[in-house]
C-alpha cells in the first residue's frame, strides 16, 4: 500500500503529518461540515475519478443548504483532486474533500467562521469487506430511527452522520456488519451510509428521497445502468414485511459500491446467497467505474 503524502487544503499540497486543525476547530465541536466520498479507478487506460463533477456539484449544494461559503468552485476542486493523486501516486483511491467551519466564535452563530476546504485521498478496499461483497452481509434493524428529512437538508452534512454512528456501533456490537434504519413512519430510510436496494419477482425497488435517505450518486448510478440494462426499476416506500418478502437484498454507496445482505434480522434473505440480479448489477456497476462500457465513459474523468 502506498501511504498518502499529502493532503490538498485551500490550494495548497501539504505534507500529510503537516495538514492538522486546531482543538478548538468549530467543526470538531458542532459538527459543522459538509462531505464527499468519492473513488478513483485504475480502467487499464489510467486512472479515472468517477463522477467527479457530480460529487462536487452536491458537495456545492450540501454547502448551500448549510449556508457555508465555498470558496472553491467545481471546476477548481476537481483540477485539485487530479492534482491531489498525482502527487500520491495513487492509481486506485478513496477520496474525501470536506468543507468545515475552522476559526471563529465557539458559538451556535457561524457568522464570523472561517470555512475550510480539504481533500485527502488514501487506498482503501471493500468497505464491508471481500468476504462481503462476494458472500453477502449480516444486517439488522436498527432500535435508532433515521432522523426526519423535516429536520436536516438532504445533504450530506458531517454532523448528522452522529445518527449513523449510533445505528453502526450497535449493529457491530452485535454481531453483524450494517444496520437498516427505519423513519418516523415505519418505512425503510436506507442503512447507515448506504442505500438499499430490494428485488420482488425481477423488479428492483428503492426507497424515495421523501424516505429520508441521502440522495446517492451511487445509486442514481445503479438506476440508471439498470434500468438501461432493460431492468424494472421503482422508487417506494418499503416497509420490514416487505424486505422480509424480497428476493434479493443490496446495498450501494461509493466505500460499499454493491454489497449484498445476505442475512436480515436472523432471516436468510432469498436462499441465503446473492442473487441474479445483485450479481448482474455488481458486475455492471464494476465494469462501468472501470471503463468498460462505453456508454458510461462520459462518469470518468481521467487524472
Amino acid at each position: 500500500m502506498n501511504e498518502p503524502r499529502t493532503i490538498w487544503r485551500d490550494g495548497k499540497l501539504v505534507p500529510w503529518a503537516e495538514a492538522t486543525t486546531h482543538l478548538l476547530t468549530h467543526a470538531l465541536h458542532y459538527g459543522s461540515g459538509v462531505f464527499e466520498g468519492i473513488r478513483a479507478y485504475d480502467t487499464g487506460s489510467g486512472t479515472a475519478v468517477f463522477r467527479m463533477r457530480d460529487h462536487y456539484e452536491r458537495l456545492h449544494r450540501s454547502a448551500e443548504a448549510y449556508r457555508m461559503p465555498m470558496a472553491w468552485s467545481v471546476d477548481d476542486l476537481s483540477i485539485a483532486t487530479k492534482e491531489l493523486l498525482g502527487a500520491n501516486g495513487f492509481r486506485s483511491c478513496y477520496i474525501r474533500p470536506i468543507v468545515y467551519y475552522e476559526s471563529g466564535a465557539l458559538g451556535l452563530d457561524t457568522s464570523n467562521a472561517q470555512a475550510r476546504t480539504a481533500i485527502a485521498a488514501w487506498e482503501w478496499g471493500a468497505y464491508l469487506g471481500d468476504d462481503g461483497v462476494a458472500n453477502g452481509i449480516r444486517a439488522r434493524t436498527s432500535s435508532w430511527q433515521r432522523f426526519s428529512p423535516t429536520q436536516f437538508p438532504n445533504a450530506k452534512a458531517t454532523g448528522t452522520y452522529i445518527n449513523s454512528i449510533l445505528a453502526k456501533t450497535e449493529a457491530v456490537r452485535d454481531g453483524y456488519h450494517e444496520a437498516l434504519m427505519l423513519n418516523a413512519s415505519g418505512n425503510i430510510a436506507e442503512a447507515t451510509g448506504e442505500n438499499l436496494f430490494a428485488v420482488f419477482d425481477g423488479e428492483v425497488v428503492t426507497p424515495p428521497l421523501s424516505a429520508g435517505c441521502l440522495d446517492g450518486i451511487t445509486r442514481d448510478s445503479v438506476m440508471t445502468i439498470l434500468r438501461d440494462w432493460g431492468y424494472r426499476v421503482a422508487e417506494k416506500d418499503l416497509t420490514l414485511d416487505d424486505l422480509r418478502a424480497a428476493d434479493e437484498l443490496m446495498l450501494t454507496g461509493t466505500a460499499a459500491e454493491v454489497t449484498p445482505i445476505r442475512e436480515l434480522d436472523d432471516r436468510p434473505v432469498g436462499d441465503g446467497t446473492p442473487g441474479p440480479v445483485t450479481r448482474s448489477t455488481q458486475r455492471l456497476y464494476a465494469e462501468a467505474v472501470r471503463g468498460k462500457l462505453p456508454e458510461y465513459r462520459d462518469w470518468l474523468h481521467f487524472v
